[in-house]
């Protein structure tokens, strides 16, 4: 066996949204950090032009920690130069937006709103016209996704590793071995972010993680009127329009509109997805809700994209961080939102040499 070079201080598995949110907290925090991918930063279940920011959760402590990672959102978009999330808000549709009403109001950072018939044609001019309960969060708004990815790159002292690492292991007071394709390394400390492949590192390690990996399909459509000055987030759990758990966020210059329909594919070992079919289906679903519920896009599905679901059993908003030694393992679905917030709890957690209780498996956070 070859020698095992000691390089940095922490070791972070996987160049996704939290992946690159954890470094750029350990650099902040003066620690030097290797980040390994086997594909391109944000490649995986971070990829897309736009994602949701969203106060509403079933667990009240996710809202608190959605406070939280709205004013770190917006601590990045000065350091970084750019606007990562847009002011546009983001308006709920059903009862069950009405149900979270009181959660909200009672927190003094987000201004939240019932609306009238009047104002949701206002503020939602490409929806169909509808009658019921609406909610608009004027702190939500679009994550500009791919502008995240790049200024938390770009922000990182040395390139992200591309290669596919097969183990990390745990090295007592030595610290933590990483062994990829092509190389091993050393390092103090190792936080395991991988999406799917999370799983398996953990095995690796004694851990047992009980994620659910499942499939997921969502297509982008164009928006109709090029004039619109704002395009709030959509999330559509009224059923009115033949389809709930609908979600949905403008692409940066407010030139389409990324939807999809909370439904999974099952997936088969080790790996693949049981039923093609039914990853096409959902974006013929996504393409007729369109066609029904939002006359002001074009219900022509442009960019789809399929990616991989972790949901852990205690809730589909679930996160929860696990800890070997030097080894610190985050697994969870529904991440982008809060990565800010992640990366400092996990950065806080290397640093301290424990997980916040809150963030523990046993906290359930998330929970619903």
């Amino acid at each position: 066996m070859g020698e095992v070079q000691p390089t940095s201080d922490v070791a972070v598995i996987g160049a996704g949204i939290v992946g690159l949110s954890t470094a750029y907290a350990l650099q902040r925090g003066g620690l030097s950090v290797t980040v390994y991918d086997s594909g391109p930063p944000g490649g995986g279940q971070s990829v897309g032009a736009s994602r949701l920011f969203r106060h509403a959760h079933d667990d009240p402590r996710m809202v608190d920690l959605a406070v939280e990672a709205r004013e770190l959102w917006d601590r990045w978009s000065a350091d970084f130069g750019t606007e990562l999330i847009s002011a546009d808000g983001s308006i709920a549709l059903g009862e069950v937006a009405a149900g979270g009403f009181d959660t909200l109001e009672s927190r003094p950072a987000i201004p939240v709103r019932h609306l009238s018939g009047d104002e949701l044609r206002s503020l939602m001019p490409i929806l169909a016209s509808y009658d019921g309960p609406a909610v608009f969060d004027e702190r939500a708004g679009a994550i500009r996704a791919q502008a995240a990815i790049g200024a938390l790159e770009n922000s990182l002292a040395t390139p992200v590793v591309t290669d596919h690492v097969l183990a990390v292991r745990p090295l007592g007071d030595a610290g933590v071995e990483v062994r990829a394709g092509s190389n091993a390394s050393v390092h103090g400390d190792a936080v395991v972010c991988a999406g799917r492949g999370t799983v398996q590192l953990a095995a690796g390690i004694g851990l047992s993680l009980p994620v659910t990996v499942k499939a997921h399909a969502r297509a982008s459509f164009g928006v109709r009127d090029d004039t619109l000055a704002a395009l709030p987030n959509l999330q559509d759990g009224s059923g009115v329009f033949e389809e709930a758990g609908i979600y949905a966020a403008a692409h940066p210059d407010r030139s389409a509109f990324g939807l999809g329909i909370a439904r999974e594919v099952e997936t088969t070992e080790p790996g693949g997805v049981a039923d093609p079919d039914a990853l096409a289906e959902l974006i013929d679903r996504a393409a007729a809700y369109v066609a029904r519920a939002l006359p002001g896009l074009d219900p022509k599905p442009l960019q789809p994209i399929s990616c991989w679901l972790t949901t852990l059993p205690w809730g589909d908003d679930g996160v929860a961080i696990w800890q070997a030694d030097h080894i610190f393992v985050l697994a969870g679905h529904n991440l982008f939102k809060h990565a800010p917030v992640l990366g400092e709890t996990l950065a806080q957690s290397v640093t301290a040499g424990s997980v916040p209780k809150l963030f523990r498996p046993e906290s359930m956070l998330g929970g619903g």
